[in-house]
């Protein structure tokens, strides 16, 4: 063989081992819905158990590990510090404006992990199980399920003032809503879709009064029914379901209502307010199956965001502090 020709070859083995190589090394990164599979085979099913069980004794239960998921996302991506208690080197996420008195399910998670260390100690990661347990809540309330990727890793650290700066205000305009989401990878599409979230739940009277009394793109008969359980002054913590209709079904009848005017939120209601998204809005308001797809699409995505993967984090013994 030719010294030039050996040489070339020798030359196209190495890249081809570099390339093989970087593309092993970015599928360890990447979650695997079976990440389980031997190291604790029941971990899915004890985690399904835990939330049916949760969400039959309190349906708002299934809306709150939804958003506990979507906060601990928003925040440094997937990794469980949304969990973590304040310590005396960080300040965490509970206390931040959008968490404080209002994020719940934490002692869900704990029952779960209790039960998951038991079974297979040092496993599994707080970051999955609230990722397993928003998907199980969302099917619970007769709504889309989706594959769920596993492996994540729990951080050891949080940050209340990221926590503020980037999880969306139920008082941002569209176009403040279409960069929060862009933000962290999002069409306005995905916005719009998990925004759909809020087909179940409830929001207290202080995040939705300045609407009620002040706007205008808003049905007066609802206007009307809500204040009712939302006085102009005093009540900030008294709750109004998001979606007045069928609030303990993860349907389409969040859309329904933003095209007929009676979206709870500031936040909700400027989807469909002669904006971009309002033809977005419409499609879902008419077709549950396309709302379904793309949301479950979109939470896939959203569980995909910075994962801490390898050698990253830790795996948490209690979801609540650093080992």
């Amino acid at each position: 063989m030719p010294k030039k020709m050996a040489l070339n070859l020798h030359h196209n083995l190495f890249f081809f081992f570099i390339m093989l190589v970087s593309i092993l090394f970015m599928a360890s990164a990447q979650l695997s819905s079976d990440f389980y599979g031997t190291t604790c085979p029941k971990a899915l099913s004890i985690i399904n158990s835990a939330v049916c069980s949760a969400v039959s004794k309190e349906h708002r239960m299934g809306a709150s590990l939804l958003r506990l998921h979507f906060h601990d996302c928003f925040v440094n991506g997937c990794d469980a510090s949304v969990l973590l208690d304040d310590t005396s080197s960080f300040t965490g996420e509970k206390s931040a404006g959008a968490n404080v008195n209002s994020l719940r399910g934490f002692y869900v998670i704990d029952n779960i992990k209790t039960q998951l260390e038991t079974a297979c100690p040092g496993v599994v990661s707080c970051a999955d199980i609230v990722a397993a347990a928003a998907r199980d809540a969302v099917v619970a309330l007769g709504g889309p399920s989706w594959s769920v990727g596993l492996g994540r890793r729990d951080s050891t650290t949080a940050s209340k003032d990221t926590a503020t700066n980037d999880i969306p205000s139920p008082l941002m305009d569209l176009s403040d809503l279409i960069s929060a989401f862009s933000n962290k990878g999002f069409t306005t599409k995905e916005m719009v879709v998990l925004s759909g979230a809020h087909t179940t739940g409830q929001a207290r009277c202080q995040l939705f009064r300045g609407r009620i009394y002040n706007e205008t793109i808003i049905d007066s008969n609802f206007a009307t029914s809500v204040k009712s359980n939302c006085p102009s002054t005093g009540g900030d913590s008294n709750l109004t379901s998001l979606d007045v209709t069928t609030n303990v079904l993860f349907d389409n009848a969040y859309f329904k209502n933003l095209v007929n005017k009676k979206g709870l939120l500031h936040s909700d209601q400027q989807l469909f307010s002669g904006g971009s998204t309002d033809s977005q809005v419409t499609a879902y308001s008419t077709s549950p199956s396309t709302f379904y797809t793309d949301f479950a699409s979109a939470m896939v995505k959203m569980g995909n965001l910075s994962p801490l993967t390898g050698n990253n984090g830790q795996i948490r013994t209690n979801c609540r502090k650093v080992n």
